[in-house]
């Protein structure tokens, strides 16, 4: 079945997963939207996606914002007509704090950037996923969710539990609508989300993939395939469902 005509928005998607997700969902041929907070260089993704054939736009709004995401996901909805695939790919850890020392600040951030943004976005999409064709959610929850995360990283491993949370509690109010919503749970990916560690501790990062069973890190490119497959029709039958992307991350060698 073609994908022509379909309309896909990508949420934080002017850079690593989300960028190459974006260009997945567009040479299997949608209409791709992406969403960034930074206006210069979601410019030049469109124009870099315009370039491959893609038919691309951008979006910049702060999904950490009610009223930013509510306007801008009605402005998409209402120009498209329907959105068909909502990838909620932003999020992030935002900083590293254990909780004795964390600052309430710090913690609502961390929330509403993995969580609450999703709330938002799916609230605001789901009148205009009604109107698509077997359409999806897609979100994003994190290794953290099930093992809480390495040192600091608390409340990022609190906020992906509850998008996994989030993730079956939409599938079930969405399913008499006949939309889907799955989640993917990426390991430990090569992206510039540990460019600091790579950069200051390369052994440490290094060693990462010791306790991977595939022996290395994934490629955005490996998260990308699997989003496309959960949008597709080969997935129509999956719902609730999140799929670790992590090469076995965990498990022991």
């Amino acid at each position: 079945m073609s994908n022509k005509g379909k309309v896909a928005v990508i949420t934080g998607a002017t850079g690593g997963i989300g960028f190459e997700v974006a260009k997945r969902l567009g040479k299997d041929g949608y209409t791709v939207v992406l969403n960034g907070i930074e206006d210069d260089k979601g410019a030049k993704r469109i124009e870099e996606l315009a370039a491959e054939g893609i038919v691309a736009a951008y979006y910049g709004f702060d999904v950490t914002s009610e009223e930013a995401v509510t306007t801008n996901i009605k402005a998409i909805g209402e120009k498209y007509g329907k959105i068909d695939v909502l990838v909620n790919n932003a999020g992030g850890l935002g900083g590293r704090s254990r909780f004795e020392e964390m600052t309430t600040e710090f913690y609502r951030f961390v929330m509403a950037l993995n969580l609450d943004s999703v709330f938002f976005t799916s609230r605001a999409a789901i009148p205009f996923l009604k109107k698509g064709e077997n359409a999806s959610i897609i979100n994003y929850t994190s290794i953290a969710a099930w093992n809480a995360g390495g040192p600091g990283a608390g409340v990022y491993g609190t906020s992906k539990a509850g998008v996994h949370a989030m993730t079956r509690a939409l599938a079930k109010d969405l399913a008499e609508y006949g939309i889907r919503v799955n989640a993917v749970s990426p390991g430990t990916i090569d992206t510039a989300f540990h460019a600091q560690i790579k950069s200051t501790k390369p052994e440490v990062f290094a060693s990462w993939k010791n306790n991977i069973l595939l022996g290395r890190l994934g490629q955005p490119e490996e998260v990308a395939s699997v989003i496309s497959f959960l949008a597709g029709e080969d997935a129509a039958f999956l719902t609730a469902e999140t799929i670790q992307i992590g090469g076995g991350q965990g498990l022991g060698i």
